[in-house]
């Protein structure tokens, strides 16, 4: 493809000398005390699904999956690398594949993405996607491949075909292929090799590895549910393996709700559970909250890796993107996603960004350079919202079979008030997209602070696939503005999923993140406040099983001056017989 660089110069003396067999360390340097996001900012504009290796020379090296680097580039870079001596000042160092080296099986208009750098019995190893291959001549046959190299930026050599060839999808017609996205390699500490590979499409899977690490050795264990997560991330802390692992859309511009949750288990073949013990292959699926959007800049807060810095400190890895200014310049649409760094704490066995405050963009303290340095573990999370003292005036029980009147539909009037609950079978429409074609039941909240709770039960089962039934709550500005917090079906999984739709540009935008585990009765609330600097309305979203244990999500924001109502929506019924929607209540706090 025409504008790829080749690799000879950008080695640089370091690498140079490297090649020769020389050991090489690094100049000495002032370590930075403290550093700001995006750590991509001094050599590209995105860089997204970053890995981090600390090379043998001394040296940090990142690489990303094949984009532009900056903003009015017309040439992608396939897998650009980056390096860095304290994790926070970057330059680049080239990109991986050129004319010259470019694996032969890779179909002329194929991508690399999602790569995994690890160093592997003195030499480095790079796993990445390639997104459409000649193995089957069939489209959307993506595949895991491999490379080998001396220096950490090359030369690098393809093994000649993939390590994870295309897998058939479900229903094997021509051009059914499931995502065979986002490898990450483990060595266990008895040299035990496991690869671990996969997305929504077909789920995350792990297979040992042959010791020289480019060949299976066993056959795929199924380590997390279809359709709900991708970008693989393999940790051991004592006895525990922890994966992290990335949910939603990844690229919904500025509605990119993309997470990270965590599970873990005594084995690199799982089952991985959840802190409350839920497993990340069930249906209404499990997983520990690691970072998700939080307010400020940053949405789209995932694919990560973790890097340990000399004085023993676990720094996250990943990207995100500016909602103010989501993507890359036009003609391509691409989702902007820098490069971001925030520490990684350890809390009652759990990791969590930044003790749960999670992606940063103020200055912050910068990871050590040295073993003695470094600022130290937080070992308390952040507190969750007060939601204070019930406000019976704008709260309603839906105990005497009349519909208060401060209620009012957009849309169409639908469910009743009936039983000491409102019933509300799902509507045959859905409030997303253009011309809104589902109602919604709702109010006025009191100005301020304030949090919203309500009960739902709805029977969705479990496995089948019932999209996108759904009930929860609402905060409507208009059709084309609004957050909907709900227990929904996504094929075969169940979720509580927070989204949002607003304008943008000439159109719409939508996504959504995942908060907690919903169960057949699931208690769900929505938080609010005003943030102080700059008017906008925040809403973080909180999910739970019992009414007593709370999973705080991430937030979303509305425009400073919208003036949104909240209420219930019960909508998805699509084709067919839907479920029924109870809410038990409707209240609202005040901190």
């Amino acid at each position: 493809m025409a504008g790829r660089r080749g690799l000879a110069p950008q080695l640089g003396v370091l690498a140079a000398l490297a090649l020769l067999g020389a050991v090489v360390a690094p100049p000495p340097a002032a370590a930075a005390e403290t550093y700001r996001n995006p750590v991509s900012r001094s050599f590209a504009d995105t860089f997204a699904d970053p890995a981090v290796i600390h090379a043998e020379d001394g040296w940090w090296y990142a690489y990303g999956t094949t984009d532009p680097l900056r903003e009015g580039e017309r040439s992608p870079h396939p897998i650009p690398t980056a390096r860095s001596r304290d994790l926070v000042s970057w330059s680049y160092a080239g990109d991986v594949f050129g004319a010259a080296n470019r694996p032969a099986w890779a179909a002329p208009d194929a991508a690399f993405w999602a790569p995994d750098v690890r160093f592997l019995d003195g030499r480095y190893v790079l796993y990445y996607v390639v997104t459409q291959t000649t193995v089957t001549a069939e489209q959307g046959d993506n595949a895991i491949g491999v490379a080998t190299a001396p220096t950490p930026t090359g030369p690098w050599t393809d093994s000649g075909g993939p390590v994870v060839g295309p897998r058939r999808g479900n229903s094997g017609a021509p051009g059914d292929f499931k995502w065979t996205f986002d490898p990450a390699e483990f060595t266990d500490r008895d040299g035990t090799r496991y690869l671990y590979y996969g997305s929504y499409y077909g789920g995350i899977f792990v297979t040992r590895l042959t010791a020289d690490g480019l060949r299976p050795a066993g056959g795929p264990t199924m380590v997390t549910i279809d359709n709900r997560y991708e970008g693989a991330y393999v940790v051991r802390r004592g006895r525990w393996y922890y994966l992290f692992a990335s949910e939603a859309n990844c690229c919904a511009g500025p509605t990119t709700g993309y997470s990270v949750f965590a599970g873990r288990s005594t084995s690199p073949l799982g089952p991985f559970r959840d802190r409350d013990g839920i497993s990340l292959l069930d249906s209404r699926v499990g997983g520990t909250l690691v970072i998700s959007p939080n307010g400020n800049t940053w949405v789209g807060t995932g694919h990560n890796a973790v890097a340990t810095d000399p004085a023993g400190q676990d720094w996250f890895v990943y990207h995100a993107i500016d909602r103010r200014d989501p993507y890359l310049d036009e003609p391509f649409g691409i989702n902007q996603r820098p490069m971001l760094l925030d520490r990684l704490d350890w809390i009652d066995g759990w990791p969590t960004v930044r003790a749960g405050r999670w992606a940063s963009e103020g200055p912050q303290p910068a990871p050590a350079t040295t073993p003695g340095g470094g600022h130290g573990q937080l070992t308390e999370a952040a507190p969750p919202p007060d939601v204070g003292r019930l406000l019976p005036r704008y709260s309603d029980e839906f105990d005497d079979g009349v519909l208060d009147p401060a209620w009012s539909f957009a849309g169409e009037p639908s469910g009743e008030e009936t039983g000491g609950v409102y019933r509300w079978p799902t509507q045959a429409g859905d409030l997303v997209g253009p011309g809104a074609t589902a109602s919604a039941l709702l109010r006025e909240p009191p100005d301020g602070p304030w949090t919203v709770q309500t009960k739902v039960a709805i029977d969705l089962g479990t496995d089948d696939v019932r999209n996108f039934q759904q009930a929860g709550l609402v905060v409507h500005a208009d059709d084309d503005l609004f957050l909907r917090l709900s227990h929904v079906a996504i094929w075969n999984t169940r979720q509580t999923e927070f989204g949002k739709e607003m304008p943008f540009a000439d159109g719409l935008s939508w996504g959504g993140m995942a908060v907690g585990t919903p169960a057949p009765v699931t208690w769900l609330r929505v938080s609010h406040r005003v943030d102080p600097a700059n008017g906008e309305h925040e809403y973080r979203a909180a999910a739970s099983r019992d009414g007593t244990h709370w999973t705080w999500g991430g937030v979303w924001t509305l425009p400073a001056g919208s003036r949104p109502r909240i209420g219930l929506i019960s909508q998805g019924a699509q084709g067919g017989e839907g479920a029924v929607a109870e809410f038990d209540y409707v209240r609202v706090y005040r901190p």
